[in-house]
């Protein structure tokens, strides 16, 4: 007599894939948020546009501490996701808000950067918000 075993427990899209998925994700996006926050510290400490006949000023200096400080948060985060951490999920979205919110007030000055950012952003919200009942389940 055969048995016949049911494969339904495995799919291709399994919920919990999606975390590492994030972590990866964060884990680039804090690596380039760095670079750019040290590139903004070692270089000139004001920096400039012209968008639409509008003058835009920044403060590089400030500019570069926040995307350094954002950048080594979102790593350390990314390797707390690696490790199953649970809380790690919590701040990741709390960082992965506040970076759409910052590049949100960015669109006018470097647009294709933010809205490629933005979506990343929102990828990574889908990652750890869409299966987050699938994944207390197995805990």
């Amino acid at each position: 007599m055969s048995t016949i075993r049911s494969t339904s427990n495995v799919t291709s899209t399994h919920p919990t894939a999606w975390i590492p998925f994030a972590g990866v994700i964060l884990l680039v996006s804090g690596i380039f948020s760095a670079i750019q926050g040290l590139v903004a510290l070692i270089g000139p400490s004001t920096y400039y546009t012209v968008v639409d006949g509008d003058l835009f000023l920044f403060d590089a200096t400030g500019w570069g501490w926040w995307n350094l400080l954002i950048g080594v948060l979102l790593i350390l985060t990314s390797i707390s996701l690696f490790v199953g951490a649970t809380w790690a999920r919590v701040v990741a979205i709390v960082l992965v808000i506040l970076s759409t919110i910052v590049q949100m007030l960015l669109v006018p000055v470097q647009p294709w950067w933010s809205f490629i950012v933005i979506a990343i952003d929102v990828l990574v919200l889908y990652a750890l918000l869409a299966h987050w009942d699938e994944r207390h389940a197995e805990q």
